[in-house]
């Protein structure tokens, strides 16, 4: 057999036995149409769904609902050491990490500008975006870009994965993302 047939061979049959190994993901709740309809919806929806006052329930499914099952979210920053991390959390894992600081603070993030690149079934979106405890608060206590990946089965937007990292003082949020939409 031909060396390069062979290192295929092998090659498909690791690949074979590693998503074998792989948990099946568990299927999304159902999306609404309005949710999935479009990348604005999805986007709409994602800050709708993590925004509301101190002890307010989210909508966990609504939220669950516009992730692929197998999609992720990640936040890259700087830890307290000041070494850059990154942490790579399902949507599961997220709603665990926020609920109880949910419970005790608002939370309210919003979309201050958008880039969009599309391709075909993929997008592409780098959302600037500003957080508040209260949504009256005049100063953001933070604000960051949210990188979105989303993808369409040819029937609905999905979001693959979400990565962000927040504006520091050594990382100021560039002009060119704080334009209009």
């Amino acid at each position: 057999m031909n060396k390069s047939i062979a290192m295929f061979a092998l090659l498909t049959a690791m690949a074979g036995s590693a998503f074998a190994q792989q948990p099946p993901a568990k299927p999304a709740p159902a999306a609404s149409v309005a949710d999935a309809a479009s990348v604005d919806a999805v986007i709409a929806a994602l800050y709708d769904t993590i925004s509301g006052p101190a002890g307010k329930a989210r909508d966990w499914d609504r939220l669950r609902a516009l992730f692929r099952a197998d999609g992720k979210m990640i936040v890259h920053g700087r830890s307290k050491e000041g070494v850059f991390i990154t942490r790579v959390l399902s949507v599961e894992d997220y709603i665990a990490r926020v609920t109880p600081l949910f419970a005790k603070e608002g939370f309210f993030e919003s979309e201050l500008a958008r880039r969009t690149e599309q391709f075909g079934q993929i997008a592409h979106v780098f959302s600037t975006y500003e957080s508040r405890h209260a949504k009256e608060e005049a100063k953001p206590f933070q604000r960051g870009i949210n990188s979105i990946q989303l993808v369409n089965d040819g029937r609905r937007w999905w979001v693959q994965s979400l990565v962000w990292q927040a504006e520091t003082d050594g990382n100021p949020l560039p002009e060119r993302y704080l334009g209009g939409r």
